[in-house]
C-alpha cells in the first residue's frame, strides 16, 4: 500500500508543477542559480505578496510591477556573496565548489512550491516517497530561509521528515524551537523568548521586584507582556499594575489619563514598557503630560534607541531609561558586491530553455534596471539581517567541511545526505569576523543583546552601551557605574513592596501580590531557601533542620554495623554455633556406623546439620550495610534451612513410630513405606514446597535495600524492604506446620525405648522456637530501628540453638562421654525391655 501511494505521489507532483504554471515557458534572471559540487537553496522575499482570490492551486508569480522588496534583495545578494566568498577561500572546503538555487518566496504558495523544488531528487523534477527517508538524496543539501515565521513553519514541516537542514535568518518564533515538530530547523536570529529573559535578568540584577508593566496593542506588545509576566512571576517579581496601550490611543485621552492614574497609585519605581515605537510615543506623551517623573523605564528593543521616542517634548525629565537593543553587525564587502552585480547584469531576462523546469520565482525584472546609483539603500536593519544570512551560509559550509573530512588542501567527495549534514551543523563552532557561530540543542544561535542607557547632554540625546547579554544560557554583564541615575545622589533606586525578613523566617503573603508579606519562622524539618523566600523548603530525605533554620544538616545513617557491641556478641554466638555444627558433623562422620548415629538418622543427620549451618550462615547477611544479595538471601535462606531441618526431624520421629508401633499392626503400610523410600520422599517434597514458597516470596515481595526516613527526624535507617511481608509469613506458617507435625510425631513416640525416645528433647527445641518468634513479633510491633535485624538474628539463633541442643547435643554427649552406651548390646537391651513392657500391657 505504501509503495503504491509513493508511486502515485511521485506521479502527481510533476502534474502539480505543470498545473501551477499552466505549462508555459518562463523567464529567469541570472544570479538565481549557480552550479557546484554541492547545492544550497535560498528562499528570499524579493517581492511582496499578491493578495487575491485563487480558484485553483496556482503558484503566485512574484515578479509583478510595484511589488519589489529592497530588504529581501539585500538578503538575496548576501547569500550569493557568501557562496562566492567561500568558493574563493582556500581554508574552507578546498577543491569543493558550492552552488545555489535561489527562489523568490513572495507568498505562501510560492514558498511551498520552492520547498518542493528543493526536495526534488537529483536529476529529476519530482519527489519519490521512500520507506527510508534517511537515504533520500535531493538536489540540494541545505536550505537558507525563509524570511518569516508563517513561511518557516510550512517549510520546516515539509523538510522535517527528510531531516534537511533549514536555517532561517528572520523567523524568531518560539514555537520553531520545538524539535519534535521541526527537527531540522535552525536559525541565526535570537528567539523571541530571549529578550524577555534579558529583561527579567535586568530587573533581578537591581533587585527590582515591584514593577508596572505596559504593552502595546498587537502581537509584539501583548505577547511580550504575557511572556514577561509568565517568566517574572515565578522568579519573585510582582506586577503591581499591567495595561495595554490601545491601538487607537491618543496622548492624554480619557483612556490614557486613566492609565496614568493607575500607574501613580501603583507606587512602583520601575515601569517596563514592551511596546512598538508608535504606541510608545503615545504613551510617553501622556507620561509627560501627567508629570509622571522620577521613574526607571525599561525599554524593549523596538523603541529603546528610537529617535521617534526621544523627540517627544519633555521626555528628558521622566527619569532613567534602560533598554535592550539588538547588536548591530556588518557584512564586509556586501555593498561593493551588490554594485558589481549591477554592473555585470545587463540586458533583459533570458527565456527558459526548451525542456527545462525553469521556475517563475527565479525572476527579478527590477534588478535588470538598477544602476550603481539606484540600488536600494543598505540600511542598518537590512545589514543585520544580511549578516544572519551570512552566518547561515557559513554554518552550512563548516558543517559540510567537517562531514567531508576536509584537510588544509583537499576534501573527499561523495554523496551527502541531509541528515548527515544536519548532525554536523549542530556541532559547528567557529569564529566569523570575531563572532562565534554555534547552535544550541534547539537550533537557536549563541547571539547576544546590548544593554543601553539613555544619556542626555542638555537637549541632545544619545545612548551608551552599559552592558551585554549573551544567550543560551542568558547571562547579563552590566557596568552599573556607567548609568547616570536620576536624582541628586546618583544611586540606583529600589522598588519593593515589603522589606526583607530575618534569616530563617519565610514570607507569608498579604493580599494578592506575593511581594507584600509578613515574616514567620520556618518549622522544624524545613529551611528557608534564599531562592524562594515565600516557602520554607523541606529538607532533603538525607537532611533535617531545627526551627528557624536557614540550612539543613545531614542525617546520621545507621544500620547494624559489624563492630557494634550487640553485633559482636551475636556474631560470636553464631560463629560458635557454626563451629559446633561443623564439629558435630565431623564427630558423626567418624562414628557413622555406631548405634547412636544410626538411631539419630544416619546419613540424614548430615542433611540436618547442613541445613542448620545454612541457617547460621544466613545471619551474616544481617550485619553491615544492606545490599541486594544480602536482602535477597538472608531471610529465605534461614527459612529454607530450618524447614529442611524440621522436615528431617518430623520424618525421623514418624519413622520410629512406624517401626516400633505399626510395623506389626499394619505390615503392608510399613513395607510399602520402606520399599518406596517414604522418608526421603517426604523430605524432598516438603523441602521443595518450602523452596517454591521462598521463590514466590522473592518474586512477588522482593526484599531490597531501602532507607527509612520516617521513624527518626535526624536518622536514616538502612534496612531491607518487606521484612514481615506476605511471603515471609507464608514461609513462617509452613515452618509452624512442620513444627506441629514434629511435635505430634515425637509425642506419639513418648513410649518408645529410651534410646529412641526424643519427645522431651524435641519438645524443648520447639518450645524455644515458639517463644523466640513470639518475642520477635512482639518486639517488631513496638520497636522499629537499626537493631531490628539483631532481634531477628537473636530469634533465629535461639531457634537453631534449640534444634541443635535438643536433638544433637544429647547424642554428642553419649558419643564423647558415655561410650559404654554406644554399643549394639545396650540398644538391643533397650528394645527388648520395650518389647516386654508392650507385651505386659
Amino acid at each position: 500500500m505504501f509503495s503504491w501511494a509513493a508511486s502515485l505521489v511521485s506521479l502527481q507532483l510533476p502534474i502539480v508543477y505543470c498545473w501551477a504554471f499552466s505549462c508555459y515557458k518562463t523567464e529567469s534572471s541570472p544570479g538565481f542559480s549557480l552550479p557546484g559540487d554541492y547545492l544550497l537553496a535560498g528562499l528570499f522575499a524579493l517581492h511582496a505578496d499578491c493578495l487575491q482570490v485563487r480558484h485553483r492551486p496556482q503558484v503566485t508569480r512574484c515578479d509583478r510591477p510595484g511589488s519589489f522588496n529592497g530588504h529581501g534583495y539585500h538578503l538575496f545578494q548576501a547569500m550569493r556573496f557568501s557562496i562566492e566568498e567561500i568558493n574563493n577561500s582556500t581554508a574552507l572546503l578546498p577543491n569543493i565548489s558550492l552552488g545555489y538555487e535561489l527562489y523568490d518566496v513572495c507568498s505562501e504558495s510560492a514558498n511551498v512550491y520552492a520547498t518542493l523544488r528543493v526536495l526534488a531528487q537529483q536529476g529529476t523534477d519530482h519527489i519519490e516517497m521512500q520507506r527510508d527517508l534517511h537515504n533520500y538524496s535531493s538536489k540540494v543539501v541545505a536550505l537558507i530561509g525563509p524570511d518569516n515565521t508563517d513561511h518557516a513553519v510550512t517549510t520546516a514541516a515539509l523538510l522535517g521528515p527528510f531531516l534537511m537542514p533549514l536555517i532561517s535568518y528572520e523567523a524568531s518564533s518560539v514555537m520553531l524551537s520545538e524539535k519534535r515538530q521541526y527537527p531540522s530547523f535552525l536559525r541565526t536570529i535570537p528567539s523571541d523568548k530571549y529578550q524577555v529573559e534579558v529583561m527579567v535578568l535586568l530587573l533581578r540584577s537591581f533587585g527590582w521586584v515591584w514593577i508596572s508593566l505596559i504593552g502595546s496593542y498587537g502581537d509584539y506588545g501583548q505577547l511580550g507582556v504575557q511572556a514577561l509576566e509568565e517568566l517574572a512571576t515565578p522568579q519573585g517579581i510582582c506586577i503591581a499594575f499591567k495595561d495595554i496601550v490601545p491601538f487607537s490611543a491618543q496622548a492624554n485621552d480619557l483612556r490614557m489619563q486613566q492609565m496614568m492614574r493607575h500607574l501613580a497609585l501603583a507606587r512602583t519605581t520601575v515601569i517596563v514598557v514592551f511596546s512598538n515605537r508608535h504606541l510608545a510615543g503615545v504613551f510617553f506623551r501622556s507620561v509627560v503630560l501627567a508629570n509622571l517623573t522620577g521613574k526607571v523605564w525599561i525599554a524593549s528593543e523596538d523603541w529603546a534607541i528610537s529617535t521617534y521616542i526621544t523627540n517627544v517634548p519633555g521626555i528628558q525629565g521622566i527619569g532613567t531609561v534602560l533598554g535592550v537593543a539588538i547588536r548591530q553587525r556588518l557584512v564586509p564587502g556586501l555593498k561593493e558586491f551588490e554594485e558589481s552585480y549591477v554592473r555585470a547584469l545587463k540586458g533583459a531576462p533570458r527565456s527558459c530553455p526548451e525542456g527545462s523546469w525553469c521556475s517563475t520565482n527565479q525572476l527579478c525584472r527590477e534588478c535588470h534596471a538598477f544602476t550603481t546609483q539606484s540600488i536600494p539603500m543598505l540600511g542598518a536593519f537590512s545589514m543585520s539581517a544580511a549578516y544572519n544570512v551570512y552566518q547561515a551560509v557559513y554554518a552550512v559550509a563548516h558543517g559540510l567541511h567537517q562531514l567531508l573530512g576536509c584537510t588544509s588542501e583537499t576534501c573527499s567527495r561523495g554523496p551527502v545526505y541531509p541528515w548527515q549534514l544536519l548532525q554536523q551543523i549542530y556541532k559547528v563552532n567557529f569564529l566569523l569576523h570575531k563572532d562565534t557561530v554555534a547552535f544550541d540543542d534547539s537550533g537557536d544561535p549563541l547571539g547576544d543583546y546590548n544593554i543601553i542607557a539613555w544619556d542626555w547632554n542638555g537637549p541632545e540625546w544619545t545612548f551608551e552601551v552599559i552592558g551585554s547579554a549573551s544567550l543560551s544560557p542568558v547571562q547579563l554583564d552590566i557596568n552599573k557605574t556607567k548609568i547616570q541615575w536620576h536624582g541628586k545622589n546618583n544611586q540606583a533606586p529600589t522598588s519593593v513592596c515589603s522589606s526583607d525578613c530575618l534569616e530563617g523566617h519565610h514570607r507569608v503573603v498579604v493580599g494578592s501580590h506575593h511581594c507584600c508579606f509578613e515574616c514567620m519562622p520556618c518549622e522544624a524539618g524545613t529551611f528557608l531557601n534564599k531562592s524562594d523566600l515565600h516557602i520554607c523548603q523541606p529538607c532533603g530525605k538525607e537532611e533535617w533542620a531545627p526551627e528557624g533554620s536557614t540550612t539543613c544538616f545531614s542525617r546520621t545513617v545507621v544500620f547494624l554495623a559489624w563492630h557494634d557491641p550487640i553485633s559482636l556478641v551475636l556474631l560470636t554466638a553464631n560463629t560458635l554455633l557454626l563451629l559446633l555444627l561443623f564439629g558435630t558433623t565431623g564427630l558423626f562422620a567418624r562414628h557413622l556406623h555406631t548405634p547412636v548415629v544410626r538411631s539419630a538418622g544416619g546419613r540424614l543427620c548430615f542433611l540436618m546439620l547442613g541445613s542448620l549451618a545454612a541457617g547460621c550462615c544466613s545471619f551474616y547477611g544481617f550485619f553491615g550495610e544492606p545490599t541486594v544479595p544480602t536482602c535477597l538471601l538472608r531471610q529465605p535462606l534461614f527459612s529454607l534451612g530450618f524447614a529442611i531441618f524440621l522436615s528431617c526431624l518430623t520424618i525421623r520421629s514418624f519413622q520410629l513410630v512406624i517401626i516400633f508401633k505399626f510395623s506389626t499392626k499394619v505390615p503392608t503400610f510399613y513395607h510399602t513405606w520402606a520399599q518406596n523410600h517414604g522418608a526421603s520422599l517426604f523430605v524432598i517434597v516438603s523441602s521443595t514446597v518450602h523452596l517454591l514458597i521462598c521463590l514466590m516470596w522473592l518474586a512477588m515481595w522482593t526484599p531490597l535495600p531501602t532507607k527509612e526516613y520516617q521513624l527518626f527526624p535526624h536518622l536514616v535507617i538502612l534496612e531491607c524492604t518487606e521484612v514481615n511481608s506476605v511471603g515471609f509469613l507464608l514461609a513462617f506458617t509452613h515452618n509452624i506446620l512442620l513444627s506441629i507435625s514434629t511435635f505430634a510425631c515425637s509425642y506419639l513416640g513418648k513410649e518408645l525405648p529410651e534410646n529412641y525416645n526424643e519427645a522431651k528433647c524435641v519438645t524443648f527445641s520447639l518450645l524455644l522456637n515458639f517463644v523466640s518468634w513470639i518475642a520477635f513479633f512482639t518486639m517488631t510491633s513496638i520497636y522499629q530501628g537499626s537493631y531490628l535485624p539483631a532481634v531477628y538474628v537473636m530469634a533465629g539463633l535461639t531457634t537453631l540453638s534449640g534444634g541443635f541442643s535438643g536433638y544433637f547435643l544429647p547424642k554428642c554427649y553419649v558419643i564423647l562421654c558415655r561410650p559404654d552406651l554406644n554399643n549394639t548390646e545396650h540398644f538391643q537391651a533397650s528394645i527388648l525391655d520395650y518389647t516386654r513392657r508392650r507385651g505386659s500391657t
